[in-house]
């Protein structure tokens, strides 16, 4: 932590995230309760219920016949029906009908994530505000998961500029060679949306364009889609240039609210580093080490893939419980100490706090200043 501080703190090493849905699920509403944003299963469990009425028995049906039931798999199979099946019936519906069900989904989707960031400060606000306050060799690229236009806003309430792939006043239009070529100023935040955003809809051509406004439309899951979708604009282009960010020298990569069970995603980082043993991904993870099994899976084949759980962390492919040293890097470490190492809540034994995006990005922002924050409780259930 002493090294991570030291690097983040300045501004010549090549850093980029990858946030996934436990990140805006970890953030607290305006009124301090959580979530923000429902990760998985609760988006599953409140889109389901919405559409329940409309498509129940397709629903139950879909359940009983799907390895899993969470909304990603269920959209997949959806879409993938309502591309096959034509005018003939399953589940008592037909491919228009899928197809119908697949845009009320997305529909529902759209209006869970459509929230705003607490005013006055959020943890994203601390992390753009970290971004923005050192001089940069190389400009701070952000992969995300997420459909929500949150990292967004907090780019825009501070006027801090940031390239998501698309340029144009009309109609913003993707273009993958301005993503490719990665030639804008270092002080532009890049902002990768692997799996589509609020705002993104097919244009007259049928070519991916940011419509300005906060309905979902165009959103994918790559795990049943990847020969379809990801393998056209925007989607193919983000996902090569994750790959192409870990092909770096002397890069590193920072997780944070990412299971990484997804494995389309997983699989572009696992190409990456094995490529690649100058790249380095550090995964802060929300839960204990053994209920982190995705992330472990990799840990422990990639020597450059670290996993830093709340109880314990697993470095060059061992696991190990956290210790207090002995002797601390400089003798007003203990304040800086709280920022990361703590009790969640009251009656919580000690335990690694980044795993929570909260005090993950107080710690970034503290890392440019001289003050110390005081610690901040993770969120007591799990995102």
């Amino acid at each position: 932590m002493a090294s991570l501080r030291t690097i983040i703190a300045q501004g010549r090493k090549r850093i980029g995230f990858l946030i996934g849905a436990g990140a805006p699920a970890g953030m607290a509403k305006a009124d301090g309760t959580y979530p923000l944003i429902p990760a998985v299963v609760g988006l599953t469990d409140k889109v389901l219920t919405a559409l329940a009425g409309k498509y129940g028995p397709q629903i139950n049906s879909l359940k009983e016949e799907l390895p899993k039931n969470d909304i990603e798999t269920i959209l997949s199979r959806v879409r993938i029906l309502a591309k096959v099946i034509g005018n003939t019936k399953l589940h008592n519906m037909d491919g228009p009908g899928f197809d119908e069900f697949g845009s009320d989904i997305c529909a529902e989707i759209g209006k869970i994530v459509d929230v705003l960031l607490p005013k006055p400060n959020s943890a994203y606000s601390d992390l753009v505000n970290w971004i923005t306050g050192t001089s940069r060799d190389s400009p701070i690229e952000i992969f995300t998961t997420n459909y929500d236009l949150l990292l967004e806003e907090a780019f825009e309430a501070i006027r801090a500029p940031y390239f998501d792939g698309f340029v144009g006043g009309r109609e913003p239009f993707f273009d993958p060679v301005s993503v490719s070529r990665n030639d804008l100023p270092s002080r532009w935040t890049r902002l990768w949306k692997l799996h589509g955003s609020l705002g993104w809809s097919a244009g007259e051509r049928e070519e991916v364009i940011r419509t300005g406004n906060r309905s979902a439309t165009h959103l994918v899951f790559p795990e049943h889609l990847k020969y379809d979708q990801t393998q056209k604009a925007p989607y193919t282009a983000l996902f090569d240039r994750l790959r192409t960010f870990l092909s770096a020298n002397d890069t590193l990569l920072i997780s944070i609210g990412f299971s990484y069970a997804d494995a389309h995603v997983a699989a572009r980082i696992d190409e990456g580093l094995a490529e690649n043993a100058a790249a380095s991904v550090f995964a802060f993870q929300f839960k204990t080490l053994a209920e982190e099994g995705a992330a472990c899976d990799l840990a422990r084949k990639r020597p450059n893939f670290s996993v830093y759980a709340r109880d314990k962390a697993m470095i060059n492919c061992t696991a190990g419980p956290w210790v207090v040293p002995a002797d601390l890097p400089s003798k007003d470490w203990g304040p800086i100490r709280s920022t990361y190492w703590g009790q969640a809540k009251g009656s919580d034994p000690e335990q690694f706090l980044l795993g929570a995006v909260e005090p993950f990005c107080k710690f970034f922002a503290a890392s440019r200043s001289a003050q110390i924050f005081s610690p901040i409780a993770a969120p007591s259930a799990a995102p």
